[in-house]
């Protein structure tokens, strides 16, 4: 399966929204502006927009929540040991209150990649992030970052958009 997103007003999205009423969007909006988010076996409508192969997936995005995406830059040599680790991972991500989805993202181009969940609310993901399943998932991370870390990792975070608003 593919993920494809891009990113603009939310008026813009909207729009998009209207034109594709055969794509079941997903539309997330934040601080600095919107984001589209679909996922599809067919190609990516988006002129601008990135795609990504899902290569985990569990829960199903819901309407409502709050979208926390960690963007990863990984070297090109460090690719294969970042997919192993992270499939090997022992994540109770899922059991966790408030828990509705989780995708792992693979870019196309770049380097790039995308692990986003989808919490009912903030507090959901604030109570994982302080949670002993959360230290037990990151254990071994100290504070420098593993070799195949191209950069430093950055979250971005997003509430579902209301279509009504």
């Amino acid at each position: 399966m593919k993920a494809y997103m891009t990113n603009g007003t939310v008026d813009f999205l909207k729009k998009l929204d209207d034109q594709h009423p055969a794509v079941n969007f997903h539309l997330m909006s934040s601080n600095a502006g919107g984001l589209a988010y679909y996922e599809d076996h067919k190609k990516n409508i988006f002129s601008s927009g990135r795609a990504y192969e899902v290569l985990i997936q569990k829960g199903a995005i819901q309407t409502e929540g709050y979208v926390v995406m960690n963007n990863i830059p990984v070297t090109d040599d460090g690719r294969a040991a970042f997919e192993d680790r992270f499939k090997q991972r022992q994540n109770d991500v899922d059991m966790m209150p408030g828990f509705q989805a989780v995708r792992f993202l693979k870019p196309d181009k770049g380097n790039t990649y995308v692990v986003v969940t989808q919490w009912a609310s903030a507090q959901d993901f604030e109570n994982w992030k302080n949670s002993e399943e959360f230290k037990k998932s990151h254990q071994g991370q100290g504070t420098k970052p593993p070799a195949y870390f191209a950069d430093r990792p950055f979250i971005t975070t997003y509430h579902m958009l209301n279509r009504e608003e």
